[in-house]
């Protein structure tokens, strides 16, 4: 059975990036399914939508881009995943850049490169 992504990325510079990998999780050999559960609106409950989303998931995949250091939503959803003990990684969204960490990342979180085996393998091997 595919594992269930949450994908969390900067919503202001980085949604092309989402819809990649959205579209790379309907290759045929994919280990893993992604639900556009992307949270659009600022309303004073997304934490707790957030949480849900990322409760109801197996792996959490952060993009990093240019600006993710700076994407607040995002350092929340990481640190949500932390708290509720999902399995997340770090992905490079652009090749030839180094995609900036959120600001809740741990000191030993690795920014993967962004390859169709490497997402095979990340996704693959969590629980």
């Amino acid at each position: 059975m595919p594992k269930r992504v949450f994908v969390s990325f900067d919503y202001d510079y980085d949604k092309t990036l989402k819809n990649f990998l959205i579209g790379q999780a309907k290759n045929p050999d994919s280990p893993f399914e992604i639900h556009d559960w992307s949270i659009k609106e600022a309303s004073p409950d997304w934490r707790g939508k957030a949480r849900a989303r990322i409760r109801a998931s197996d792996v959490v995949i952060v993009i990093c881009g240019e600006y993710t250091d700076e994407a607040v939503g995002v350092a929340i959803e990481l640190k949500i995943a932390q708290e509720e003990e999902i399995d997340y990684f770090l992905l490079n969204g652009y090749s030839g850049k180094n995609g900036r960490r959120p600001s809740t990342v741990k000191a030993t979180d690795k920014v993967y490169k962004w390859t169709w085996e490497n997402l095979k393998l990340l996704v693959g091997g969590a629980r």
